[in-house]
This record gives structure tokens, sequence and C-alpha cells, in this order.
């Protein structure tokens, strides 16, 4: 994920509804009972682990059993110290007591709630960069000190691929044609971290690596899943069978769920936001902008794919009378500014939301020389009476200002060749009226349209206009 590009704004759920699925996550859930079981005889170790004889009576208050039972309740127990639900009150005896955030879980508010989620998020991305335990077993020295070198094992390098994995897959998820709530096939996240962008045909050499990949984040995944973050269907373990041995059950080797599947929950998307804004990146989430000007929603949504500026839109809208919010957003789509173009497209896009309570701020501005062009396209689009039709210099105006537009929002678009091309020859005239209109952006659009139109005499006569304005204008 670049850290450059700005990301799409994210969807989230309300913070109760997160809240209510962090406590329902298994490992928090799991914490707090721990946190509740423990008491005066609980002991804990140097580093606040439980000690060993007292596993067995943990997984007992979590309701556990099997081989992993006692692993489980370990792993538990250490979200509980580190989130603050439990408390080590005496190290030389290894006392502890209900931490002060216990309380939190029952009578905080959903944001304290999800600050000790988090933690417990951190946690364990932590312990999904560490090599497992039969690794760490194998790397013992005769001394029983863990020979680190021989693991081949970079914790800054292993932080920040699972961090690389999880950007990709938020971005995926965000994204406008992206995956959204679909789940992601697990070797296409491998691959977006393996595979270099320019590469065709991936070699043997490359998808080896993709393949450890992908078996690598089956492990990491598989830990993640308990503390909410994804939803998590692993790798089918028939698929890590010899290969010289025949697969049993005549599995469709075309399935690419067998090679696993992840998708973040909302809680998954709310920490990871959490996480991108904390390392000091741009994470918009839809709604954002709901409290801020008319100013600072034109220019926000400037980026936002069209579905969520439409959202964030209605969101700001929901909170405002239709016509004090006709007339904020029309003061903040003026200017001659390089942006301004843009702040009055999205501002009549906003404005098509608005119904006809707010048609006085229309008629307010119809001889503004920069909004009387979109007040009148409002108007008549709703169906008011007594729309003055607009003289030639204001449609020459608005036909600029909506090419400067476009330009802005989609560059060299087909789309705007094909407005281009229509504009030319509906009017032959276009380019030896357009020259002379007062706007900041005439000479870059006629450039724009010389590029763009791909009949070479025309292109030609949108330079020559191009090249007159430049020098009206002084440039």
């Amino acid at each position: 994920m670049s850290e450059s590009s700005p990301l799409p704004p994210v969807r989230l759920t309300s913070e109760a509804e997160l809240a209510r699925d962090a406590l329902a996550t298994p490992l928090l859930s799991r914490a707090a009972r721990l946190a509740r079981w423990a008491g005066p005889d609980t002991r804990v170790g140097a580093g606040g682990e439980l000690v060993e004889e007292q596993l067995p009576g943990a997984a007992d208050a979590l309701g556990l059993t099997g081989d992993d039972a006692a692993a489980t309740a370990s792993e538990a127990w250490r979200v509980a110290v580190d989130t603050g639900l439990v408390e080590i009150v005496d190290e030389e005896e290894g006392a502890v007591a209900a931490g002060a955030d216990l309380a939190l879980l029952t009578s905080g508010a959903p944001q304290d709630v999800l600050a000790v989620w988090l933690t417990a998020l951190e946690t364990v991305l932590a312990d999904a960069s560490v090599p497992d335990l039969d690794e760490l077993v194998d790397a013992m020295d005769g001394g029983g000190e863990i020979d680190f070198s021989s693991l081949d094992w970079d914790p800054e390098a292993e932080s920040e691929f699972l961090d690389g994995v999880l950007g990709n897959l938020y971005l995926l998820t965000v994204s406008e044609g992206g995956a959204g709530e679909s789940p992601v096939p697990l070797p296409a996240l491998a691959a977006s971290m393996i595979v270099p962008d320019d590469m065709g045909e991936p070699t043997n050499d490359v998808l080896e690596q993709v393949s450890d990949a992908m078996m690598r984040l089956d492990d990491q995944f598989r830990l993640l899943e308990p503390v909410g973050l994804v939803d998590f269907q692993p790798v089918d373990e028939t698929l890590m069978a010899d290969t010289d041995e025949e697969s049993s059950g005549g599995a469709d080797e075309a399935d690419v769920s067998r090679y696993g599947m992840v998708r973040l929950t909302p809680l998954g998307l709310y920490g990871l936001r959490a996480r991108l804004l904390e390392s000091g990146l741009s994470a918009p989430a839809v709604g954002d902008l709901a409290d801020k000007g008319a100013d600072a929603l034109l220019d926000g949504t400037a980026a936002f794919p069209p579905t969520a500026a439409r959202a964030e839109t209605e969101q700001w809208l929901a909170r405002r009378e239709p016509l004090a919010a006709a007339r904020e957003l029309l003061a903040a789509a003026r200017g001659g500014d390089a942006g301004a173009p843009l702040r009055r497209l999205h501002c009549q896009q906003a404005l098509s939301l608005v119904g006809l309570e707010a048609e006085p701020a229309l008629r307010e501005v119809l001889d503004d020389a920069e909004l009387g062009g979109l007040a009148r396209v409002w108007l008549s689009e709703h169906g008011a009476a007594d729309v003055p039709p607009p003289s030639e210099a204001m449609i020459f105006w608005l036909t600029i200002d909506t090419i400067a537009a476009q330009l802005a929002a989609e560059g060299n678009s087909a789309e705007l060749q094909g407005l281009v091309e229509g504009l030319a020859q509906q009017h032959g005239s276009f380019f030896a009226a357009a020259w002379r209109v007062d706007h900041p952006a005439t000479p870059d659009v006629l450039e724009a349209m010389g590029r763009l139109h791909p009949d070479k005499k025309v292109a030609k006569e949108a330079r020559k206009a191009a090249f007159k304005a430049r020098s009206q204008q002084g440039g």
C-alpha cells in the first residue's frame, strides 16, 4: 500500500455496535472471564504469565478442553494483563488483582471498550509476527537459550510484512469496485506482497515465494481471527499433503477457496483504520466531514469515489436545513483558484440531493458570474418556473468551468474526449469564441481539447485558441 496515495474513505458501523462486537470476540471475552476468575491465590511468573500449575484451572474457568486448552488459556491471560484487565500488585509474590480497566467493559462508553480491544489487537499482532513454538524449541541451544540467528527470522521484517498484507486487505476492502464485504483469496494477498507490479508471468522462484507467504499468512490469520479482526477460512489441509499421494474425496482443484479466504470484519476495519491513523497516514471515514463547513466538504470529497462522496454529502446535508445548506454550499463554491471548478462540480452534485426548499438560494445567485449557470441548471432540473435564459457569455463560461472540473476529476478520460468532440461538432465557431472567455482555466481547457480531439484540424484550432487565450491573460 502506497504511503503517498490517499486512501478511499471507509464506512464504519457505529461505535456502539463495534463495542458490542469487541466484547463478543472470543479472545477479549476469555480475557475478561479470566480477570474475574483471578483471586488472592492466583500467581504469575516474572513476565506476568500464569504459573504452569494454574493453567488447568484457567482452562476449566473458560470451559476449555483438549490439547490446546492450556495454550488458549495462557494467551487469554496474557491479553488480560496487557489490556489492564488484570494488574500485578506484588511482583515478588506474583500476586494479581482485577485491573481498573475491567470495569470499563461493563460500565464504560463504547470508546472505552474499543480502546481496550485495540490494545488486545496489538498484543495479538505482535504474537502473529513471532515464529511458532516448534521453531523456537528447535532453535534452542544446549543451555536453553534461543539462537535467533538460526531461525532466519527478522522481527522488523516480519512485522512490516504483516502490516503490508493488512494494509492491502484494507485497501481492497474500502476501494470502490474492490472486494468490499467479499472474502479475498489468500494467494492474491500473498502475491500482492511478492509479485512485482510490472512482472508479466511470475517465475517459478516467485511462485514458490508466494506459496511460502501464503502458508505463513495461514498461520497468522488463524491467530488473528479470535480477536475479531478477520473472518478466515484456512487453507485446506489436504493441499499440504505429499504431492505424490493421491488426494482423496475428489476435491475440486479449481476451487480457490481451498487455498484460504479472508475478509476484514467491521471491527477489523475499525482497528486497521485506527492503526493507520496512529502511523500518520490519512485514512478518512464517511461522516468525518459531517460537522465541518461546506468548504471542507467540497474540498474533502474531491478525492472520494462517487459512492462515498454521495454518502458523505448525504450525512452532511442531514445535519442542516435545506435552504441554509444550499446557501453555504454556493458560498463555498465561489473562487478563481485552480480547485474552484471541481468545487463547483461537487456543489452542483450536492445540490442535486436538496429539494425545492433550496430554491430561494439558487435564485439569489442567478446574476452571479460563477454560480448563475449552475443555478439555472438546478432550477430547470427541478421544474422551477420563470428561469431566465443564460447569456451566450454565461454558457461559454459554464462550459469552460465544467471541462476544467472534469479534467481535475478524471484527467484525459474517454468521457471527456466524447464531450470535447461533441462540443466542437455542435458549435463550428466554438474556438473562435471560447478563447475570449474570462475564466482562469480557459487556456488549459483549450490546450486539453487540442490534445483530446482526434481530428488534427480541429485540434490545431483548439491549440491556436489556447495560445490566444494565454496571451490575453498575459501568460
